[in-house]
């Protein structure tokens, strides 16, 4: 039953806490990609806010990372490093400015596409016409604006007086994989656990064998809704994926079962190439393959079922599909090889294609799950992970990772990209009793200064039982195996509420807000238990739940008349979100009402004129609506004027 309790104090409330994302507007216009797309270079280069210029250094070179400096140094051999241009899209701002950002999922990142080639194809001209003329050997990219190249220091030096240069920064090799060897005792640890007690009692016998994380996780209840992941497409970013795997074959979205044949092409990427030594896939890179099994077994987590013939569903989503790229090379990735998969994510195109010109936007998976790190302190370059990130995003693709297993340190573990990232929904992990798992890294992140909240949320990550490279099955543990967990219940979350495709900050907060809450004081300050905290972040993942809360929005409307009685035309509306902070924004139409098209259930305060300065309110209208349910409670005052003014805390459950 959906219901609200509402009271009102004067003048003010509380402080609310900023946005942690903004919220995505969802009203596209017919044709307005086309228009985009025509007026593109015109809105490159007239904008130049868009392009994060760089500063050079004293001597007028651009700026060189100590640890490339280092290497250079003692390499007798040219090495692989990163050129990263002054001039970069940032995503969102880029598809705000352009009037983009209420396109729907496809068009937004087909546009997004255009933009970034665009601005790559033409300030890395100079810099690859030089390369070329000198037969050095590179490798550019758009997800980022950066040239991968092999070099040394005089090259390297050369590079650095180019103009259009903010930095040169390491591509080191680095331990991506990291998983926690699952002890003799857990390895038939697949009973439920926390069985869900709405599910009638036929169908918790027929998931007896399921593996602990997807009843505790309350998958099977959304199945029994109807909601298998039809219709979503998962991604893999990681060790590869053996995609002939019983339990993984017909999930692949580039199997034609009625032809009994396979397409490669724009289903499958190797960041590694034909180039690769030592490499167990045998330099074949057209064909997926897994050099070490950990990419399998998180693809089975997200959507494995091998039917009757071996042990039944593995994964939260069995009916959704999967694509792949290998990241690393025998559980090793660098900056590069990771930019070059998410690269592909973001506009698939053919191996050995040129992704500049062939990639397909609409071809772009919905969820993409990352079960590795790239430690800074190693080499990574913090600023163009995140960018990355926040370009894929931007894009409307839901990013995975796991928090990392560095638990052990205790507090401040969340230390390295991509978790640490604020556009990254980062996974920690517990067993199936629901206990933190002790290498399950903790926030806050201290890393980049934010001292952001990380992880977001828990989820089953101890004693994982997957699918595995050679048709073998395994058990794992590590975040590693709890990012795929909560990956696979996105898919699940989108096929049962298809209105949320592309919206991650809607999705973020109805996962969030669903989570099961865990007080824990561990990392807090004063050691007083609470919830969210950095060890569990919102709680434990509950798919069933945020499935739930996803299918039972609320429509809110503002109505604000002026001091004469008038429709107050241009007035902000916030409603912000007292649990997580998150902010929806709109602002008051020529009648006088602002519209939330959206609304999960929560307890929020109503800010009037927020940014507006100081604002003279006489009446105010809220109308919150949900089905044929329907709540409107009008405030009235004598005219006043306010700054900022926060006026209603408001309950809205289902």
């Amino acid at each position: 039953m959906n219901r609200i309790h509402l009271t009102v104090t004067l003048p003010r409330w509380a402080q609310a806490q900023p946005s942690r994302r903004p919220a995505w507007r969802t009203h596209a216009a017919a044709g307005f990609l086309a228009l985009l797309l025509a007026a593109l270079p015109a809105l490159l280069f007239a904008l130049p806010a868009w392009a994060q210029a760089g500063a050079q250094q004293a001597d007028g070179l651009a700026a060189i990372s100590p640890q490339l400096e280092r290497q250079l140094a003692a390499a007798e051999a040219p090495v692989s490093f990163l050129v990263i241009l002054d001039e970069q899209v940032d995503a969102r701002p880029w598809l705000e400015a352009a009037g983009a950002a209420s396109l729907d999922r496809t068009d937004r990142a087909a546009a997004l596409y255009a933009a970034l080639t665009a601005r790559a194809q033409s300030s890395q001209a100079p810099l690859r016409a030089w390369l070329d003329a000198h037969g050095i050997a590179y490798r550019p990219f758009y997800i980022v604006n950066m040239i991968e190249v092999l070099g040394d220091a005089t090259v390297a030096q050369e590079l650095r007086r180019f103009a259009q240069v903010d930095r040169l920064a390491a591509n080191p090799l680095v331990a991506g994989a990291e998983t926690i060897q699952a002890r003799a005792s857990w390895l038939h640890e697949i009973a439920p656990a926390a069985p869900a007690t709405s599910v009638q009692a036929a169908s918790l016998q027929a998931t007896v064998a399921l593996p602990y994380g997807l009843t505790y996780t309350r998958a099977p209840e959304v199945w029994a809704l109807g909601f298998r992941g039809q219709g979503i497409v998962v991604a893999s970013q990681d060790t590869g994926v053996q995609w002939d795997h019983p339990a993984l074959k017909a999930r692949y979205r580039g199997w034609d079962a009625q032809q009994s044949q396979a397409s490669h092409v724009d289903n499958w990427f190797d960041a590694w190439g034909a180039d690769s030594v030592f490499d167990p896939c045998n330099g074949n890179h057209q064909i997926p393959c897994d050099d070490s099994g950990h990419g399998t077994h998180t693809v089975g987590t997200m959507v494995g079922n091998t039917g009757a013939s071996g042990p039944g569903i593995l994964g939260m989503a069995p009916d959704a599909q999967w694509i792949g790229c290998r990241n690393m090379l025998n559980g090793v990735g660098t900056p590069a090889s990771y930019a070059a998969c998410f690269q592909f994510m973001l506009a698939p195109y053919p191996q050995g294609g040129d992704p500049f010109i062939d990639g397909r936007p609409e071809l772009a998976p919905h969820v993409v799950n990352n079960s590795w790190s790239c430690p800074p302190d190693e080499g990574c370059d913090i600023e163009s992970l995140r960018r990355v990130v926040e370009t894929v995003r931007s894009a409307g693709l839901f990013v995975v990772a796991s928090a990392g297993n560095y638990g052990s340190a205790g507090c401040f573990s969340v230390q390295y990209p991509i978790a640490i990232y604020d556009a990254v929904f980062s996974v920690g992990a517990h067993d199936s009793s629901g206990d933190l798992a002790y290498f399950s890294s903790r926030g806050p992140v201290s890393a980049d200064g934010s001292n952001r909240l990380k992880p977001d949320l828990t989820a089953p990550g101890v004693a994982v039982y997957s699918a595995y490279r050679g048709n073998a099955y395994d058990t794992l543990s590590g975040t590693n195996m709890s990012a795929p967990h909560t990956a696979g219940a996105v898919a699940l979350l989108w096929s049962a509420a298809p209105e949320l495709l592309g919206d991650v900050d809607l999705t973020e907060q109805a996962l969030l807000k669903s989570a099961t809450p865990v007080p824990d004081g561990a990392c807090l300050p004063g050691g007083m238990p609470a919830s969210p905290n950095p060890s569990f972040g919102y709680g434990r993942l509950d798919v069933y739940a945020a499935v739930t809360l996803a299918q039972k929005p609320w429509q809110a409307a503002v109505r604000v008349l002026d001091a004469a009685g008038d429709p107050y035309d241009g007035v902000n509306i916030v409603f912000v979100d007292e649990l997580t902070g998150y902010t929806y924004r709109a602002q008051t139409g020529f009648d006088g009402i602002a519209r939330l098209p959206r609304i999960w259930a929560g307890r929020y305060t109503l800010r009037v004129g927020e940014g507006d300065g100081q604002v003279q309110v006489s009446d105010v209208v809220l109308d919150l609506a949900a089905g044929e349910r329907r709540y409107t409670r009008q405030v009235t005052y004598a005219p006043f004027t306010a700054t900022d003014w926060t006026f209603i805390p408001l309950f809205v459950q289902n």
